[in-house]
């Protein structure tokens, strides 16, 4: 039986993530994909991670829970830093910390039913007994029940069933275990829109019942503000801004959240756009030298943004941005 996670202290971060790397080798040198990246997060609370394509967003959750193996910092889990656990131990540790995939087709083994799905990790965590069939079964139905799959459903293969029902299967493979935190990596840009927001409000109503922590990945601006409780933005590797949901949208500090923001479509023809164009080059990822990666593009660049890197500063209560406009905690700096 699925039960919920509720019994935390929402003051104490459940994951605290300090100076994050992970680079990959290329033949030209080492791409630096996330590059010292801190956060904290609380209980039953929602990171949206945004930026586009290429940003390193994905990549921070999967270093997060250890898919990739990151190159140095540390990640704190309920006070513990998993990044020294051995692979026994983080096995266990799997238990509490899950991930929902991009696309629910290519996460799903085509040779395996759902019952089969939602079963594995159950066995492959010893929660179970292979023998123990009645016992694995009613968990699966539960499961299955609680993320909206009809029973009938029980012995289907992926292919046989749609986006929104493979996602669905993606959802209930990773509740199995009962996590306390999920990394939504993009679980809904894959899917028709009109099946979208089915799942978004699976994922709410579910975080609701369960207690559940979740950092959630898109490329998609108003998905991650009905959903968050704060908002990171990266830019090619880096968290440039972080800071409550409504106050990014009201007040966005970082000059590419404020490009960001205004490529955002209005539905009302009659409304004005004000939409940001960004000119120049995008900085290399590989070995890029010392200095703001967003300067090349930056419409307000100065030669000191240049040299050295900035971290993320409290600009306002809970505004954090890493931007020499706002070295000094001066907001109002920026021009034009």
């Amino acid at each position: 039986m699925i039960e919920n996670n509720k019994s935390f202290d929402k003051n104490i971060p459940i994951l605290e993530v300090r100076n994050l790397k992970k680079y990959f080798e290329t033949p030209s040198g080492m791409l630096h994909a996330v590059d010292d990246v801190s956060f904290e997060l609380y209980p039953g609370k929602t990171l949206g991670v945004v930026g586009e394509s290429g940003c390193g967003k994905s990549t921070m959750g999967r270093a997060i829970l250890r898919l990739h193996e990151p190159t140095s910092g540390e990640v704190l889990f309920e006070g513990q830093n998993i990044l020294g656990l051995s692979s026994d131990k983080m096995k266990k540790k799997r238990r509490d910390m899950q991930i929902i995939f991009q696309d629910p087709f290519a996460s799903l083994n085509p040779r395996m039913t759902i019952y089969e799905t939602i079963a594995e990790p159950l066995l492959i965590q010893k929660v179970y007994k292979k023998n123990e069939v009645e016992k694995i079964k009613a968990e699966v139905l539960n499961l299955m029940k609680l993320v909206g799959l009809a029973e009938r459903l029980i012995n289907s293969y992926p292919h046989e069933l749609d986006g929104g029902r493979r996602q669905r299967i993606g959802i209930a493979r990773a509740l199995a275990l009962k996590p306390k935190l999920i990394v939504c990596d993009e679980p809904v840009s894959a899917l028709d829109v009109s099946i979208q927001a089915q799942i978004l409000n699976l994922l709410q109503d579910i975080q609701e019942r369960l207690g559940l922590t979740l950092i959630f990945i898109t490329h998609d601006l108003s998905v991650v503000k009905h959903l968050s409780d704060e908002i990171a933005v990266m830019y090619l590797g880096m968290m440039v801004e972080r800071c409550k949901a409504d106050e990014l949208f009201d007040n966005p500090l970082h000059p590419y959240t404020k490009a960001l923001l205004s490529a955002i479509p209005i539905p009302n023809p009659d409304l004005p756009v004000k939409q940001i164009t960004l000119k120049g080059e995008l900085s290399s990822p590989i070995e890029p030298e010392p200095g703001c990666r967003f300067a090349k593009r930056c419409l307000y660049a100065k030669p000191e943004c240049t040299g050295r890197d900035f971290e993320l500063k409290e600009v306002g209560k809970d505004h954090f941005v890493a931007c020499i406009l706002y070295e000094n905690n001066n907001i109002n700096q920026q021009e034009g």
